[in-house]
């Protein structure tokens, strides 16, 4: 069987190099910007912060003393966090045609009859496993565009379909992720389109770092919600990594809003795709790429080349970083569709459940209490999560927990 499926849980401890020293606290996410980021999202039509949710019967049988997740399927009917980043990242952009700020304007005005003018037409391009791909999509929609999105060999028709309805053109091409997106930075050029790709390269760095930002919102809301819950300050926060643009944006916010009681943060990669495993493990300071086909039902975690704005924040503020073999976020979609006692249920998909999956099995599995151990979880630990998507694949979310696919080896 594929090791994606079938391997261990490898870990590496690597105390990030800004935790206990002077921070060099990424200033792009300080919580004026993260301000800026949710007063803009608020003037999306029918924009709705998502539910913060308190798992206390999951905490209780695990043995911490508590877990919060976020639920990003209940996202604006997107089924995804993703939209985030690319409403904000095009909001910034044509801000910046206009020669306005964003904190000036507001979703609805970049609609107007005037200033679509001013715009004239774009066509705006990505890569995308289907998440970024639909939000960019649904944003384009909302605001008049045109969007073409690129989707790598073996990508799910369901959200190819997905993006279709939205009017966007969906293309699956015979190529990995990172292939892909090369793949559509030539389309761009050929064609005069403006990528919007939450990964960057040479000359191109503004727009991933207004997707970053867009991205840090999820966290910034569960930061608020914690407050008014009058919440303890969490102890661990796990946080999946794809081209780190997620993990990097949520862990900015969260050095910037912590600083020195910032949790204990642990990065989740799939086994096949884990680049920033193998920059941890390296250890150079630089980030380092994995090549191969990143197979995993991860399909929004399968990338294999960090976004170096991301792996920097990630460096510099991490404790652990963990590979997730398939059955590891398999049996968190399980666990969150199955709930204990009165606890909420939460269609999770397979980007999305990785960090319960993960955290049940080090506490539970013996081979992994070494983990368990390194990383202080006990009785008095509170531990944040987020849930990126649901069913964006409702056929293979129906064959896991339905039929039992990617089921724990007998080693656990």
């Amino acid at each position: 069987m594929d090791l994606a499926h079938n391997d261990k849980i490898q870990s590496i401890f690597s105390k990030g190099t800004c935790i206990g020293k002077k921070a060099n606290y990424p200033e792009f996410l300080n919580q004026v910007e993260l301000e800026k980021v949710k007063a803009y999202h608020e003037t999306i039509k029918d924009y709705n912060i998502t539910p913060l949710v308190d798992l206390k019967y999951l905490a209780r049988h695990l043995g911490v003393k508590s877990i919060y997740i976020k639920d990003e399927s209940k996202r604006l009917k997107l089924n995804s966090f993703k939209m985030l980043g690319a409403s904000y990242a095009i909001g910034k952009f044509l801000c910046q045609k206009l020669g306005i700020h964003i904190e000036d304007t507001s979703f609805e005005d970049l609609k107007s009859i005037e200033n679509r003018a001013k715009i004239g037409e774009i066509t705006f391009v990505t890569c995308s496993d289907g998440n970024h791909g639909r939000g960019l999509a649904w944003t384009a929609k909302e605001l008049g565009f045109k969007a073409v999105v690129y989707l790598p060999l073996g990508s799910s028709l369901i959200r190819v379909q997905a993006i279709r309805e939205l009017g966007s053109m969906a293309i699956v091409t015979d190529l990995n992720y990172d292939n892909t997106v090369r793949y559509a930075i030539q389309m761009a050029k050929d064609n005069g389109w403006q990528m919007v790709q939450d990964t960057s390269w040479e000359g191109y760095t503004q727009i991933p770092k207004w997707i970053m930002q867009g991205y840090s919102a999820m966290g910034y809301e569960a930061f608020l919600q914690l407050k008014d819950l009058e919440a303890p300050t969490p102890t661990h926060v796990f946080l999946q990594a794809g081209v780190g643009a997620m993990a990097g944006g949520v862990l900015g916010a969260y050095a910037n809003l912590f600083k020195e009681n910032l949790p204990i943060i642990t990065i989740m990669e799939p086994t096949n795709a884990a680049c920033m495993f193998k920059s941890a493990l390296i250890n150079d300071g630089s980030p380092h790429k994995v090549s191969g086909s990143l197979r995993s039902i991860m399909a929004g975690l399968s990338c294999g080349e960090p976004i170096p704005m991301g792996w920097e924040i990630i460096r510099d503020f991490a404790s652990c970083y963990c590979t997730c073999p398939d059955y590891v976020t398999a049996r968190g979609m399980r666990i969150l569709g199955g709930p204990i006692g009165e606890d909420t249920k939460i269609v999770s998909g397979e980007s999305g459940a990785v960090g319960i999956g993960l955290l049940s099995i080090i506490m539970q599995k013996k081979y992994a209490s070494d983990i368990r151990e390194k990383l202080k979880l006990d009785k008095n630990s509170i531990v944040l999560l987020f849930s990126t998507e649901g069913d964006t694949d409702k056929e293979n979310y129906r064959n896991i927990l339905w039929d039992g696919l990617y089921e724990l080896p007998s080693f656990n």
